[in-house]
């Protein structure tokens, strides 16, 4: 079964193209609690109405924005990368450029989709190491005790400890995103 969602222009894709999306190719939260169960993870994951962007999730899940994790793909050196940074935030290309150390773009839908198969294309988990990416993680985020993220779908999300993350995930931790 296959589902047509009309694209809402986040991510340069063009505002009203459609995105065609498999609904039974989309195991990511199965992987993922997998994933934290053999790490011995404290999470919860929790159903919502869908939301299609992370200001939207956060409101969805009653948080602040600066508490909710979104995944920006940016492309340096000719290597996906990911970056993670607070809702509230947007990524700052020249300090993500001078914490990498080499030039920054940022990726289009048709270059990161293909990276994240069993995800609807928008609501990546922000844990690149499962798709064998490298993470950068802006400093805003570790000020949260609790940070919230998609779980491969608009319609779950998970709440886990952000040391906990950290120590799953082993991201750049660096200052590159800001408020907007």
């Amino acid at each position: 079964m296959k589902r047509r969602l009309q694209a809402i222009g986040f991510r340069k894709m063009p505002k009203g193209r459609m995105i065609e999306e498999n609904m039974h190719t989309v195991p990511m939260l199965k992987e993922l609690r997998t994933y934290l169960h053999d790490h011995k993870v404290k999470y919860r994951v929790v159903t919502h109405s869908p939301a299609y962007t992370s200001q939207e999730l956060a409101a969805r899940q009653h948080v602040p924005g600066k508490q909710l994790a979104k995944v920006v793909m940016v492309k340096a050196g000719g290597e996906s990368i990911m970056a993670v940074l607070p809702a509230s935030h947007r990524v700052d290309v020249s300090r993500l450029e001078a914490a990498i150390g080499k030039p920054v773009h940022l990726e289009s839908v048709d270059e990161f989709a293909p990276l994240f198969p069993g995800c609807e294309t928008g609501a990546e988990p922000p844990f690149g190491s499962l798709f064998g990416l490298e993470v950068w993680v802006d400093s805003a985020l570790a000020e949260n005790e609790e940070i919230v993220f998609n779980a491969g779908t608009f319609r779950e999300a998970v709440h886990m400890r952000y040391d906990d993350y950290v120590r799953l995930v082993q991201p750049h931790v660096a200052t590159f995103a800001q408020h907007l």
